[in-house]
C-alpha cells in the first residue's frame, strides 16, 4: 500500500489503497473510484511490457467469497473501466471490467495475468452499468456480469496461483488511453461462501 488511508463501506473490511492512490469518495453506500490518465493494469503477451499505475482499493480476502457490485462508468475513451480485481502479486492477478470498446461500445472483459495477460472480450451491453462478480471457489475464480443483479450470467472459469495464496480483492478504475474516467460502485455485497453450481444463474 502506498497510501495509509483507509475507506469504509458497509458490509466490507477496510478498503486501502494498492499501487497509486487516487481520487476516491464514500457516499450513500457507494464508492466513486477515478482513474487518472494513460492507467492501466496488463502484461503485454506481445512485448511483455508491464503496466500497473491504476489505482485500485482493496483488502484482504477470505479463502472463499463472492464479491459483487452494480458498476456504472462515465465512458469517454478506448478501454476505460470500472473493474473487481483480485490480486495476490505484480504478476499474478485478474480483472473484471466493465469497459469501453475500440468500436465505442460497453463490454464486459476478463483479464488474467500469470505473467503475461490473457485478454477475453465477453459480451457487449445496451447501457452505461452493469452488475459485476468476482468470486473464489476453492482453488479457483469465478467472474459472472448479470443485468438484474439476480441472474448472474457466466464469464470465466480460471486458476491464479497456488491453492491457498493469499489474495486481496476491491475495486479498480483504468483509463489506458484516455484523460481518466470516475467509476461508481453501488449495492456493494462481499460474503464469505463458495459458489457450487457455476452456470446456474444463481
Amino acid at each position: 500500500m502506498t497510501d495509509k488511508r483507509q475507506f469504509r463501506l458497509s458490509g466490507l473490511p477496510a478498503l486501502g489503497w494498492l499501487h497509486e492512490p487516487s481520487a476516491a469518495a464514500v457516499a450513500d453506500g457507494q464508492l466513486s473510484l477515478g482513474a487518472g490518465a494513460r492507467t492501466d493494469w496488463v502484461t503485454s503477451p506481445l512485448t511483455g511490457d508491464r503496466s500497473l499505475n491504476a489505482s485500485a482499493l482493496v483488502f484482504p480476502a477470505a479463502d472463499e467469497y463472492v464479491l459483487s457490485a452494480r458498476v456504472a462508468v462515465s465512458f469517454a475513451d478506448t478501454f476505460d473501466a470500472g473493474v473487481l480485481v483480485a490480486y495476490q502479486d505484480e504478476r499474478t492477478w485478474a480483472k473484471l471490467c466493465f469497459e469501453y470498446s475500440p468500436q465505442g461500445r460497453p463490454m464486459v472483459v476478463s483479464v488474467v495475468t500469470r505473467g503475461q495477460s490473457d485478454d477475453c472480450n465477453s459480451v457487449e451491453i445496451d447501457r452505461d452499468w452493469v452488475y459485476l462478480r468476482l468470486a473464489r471457489t476453492g482453488p479457483a475464480f469465478v467472474l459472472h456480469y448479470s443485468l438484474d443483479g439476480t441472474y448472474w450470467h457466466f464469464v470465466r472459469l480460471f486458476a491464479l496461483g497456488p491453492a491457498g495464496t493469499a489474495t486481496s480483492t476491491g475495486f479498480l478504475a483504468q483509463s489506458p488511453c484516455g484523460e481518466g474516467v470516475t467509476a461508481t460502485f453501488s449495492e456493494l455485497r462481499y460474503e464469505q461462501w463458495a459458489i457450487k453450481d457455476l452456470r446456474s444463474g444463481a
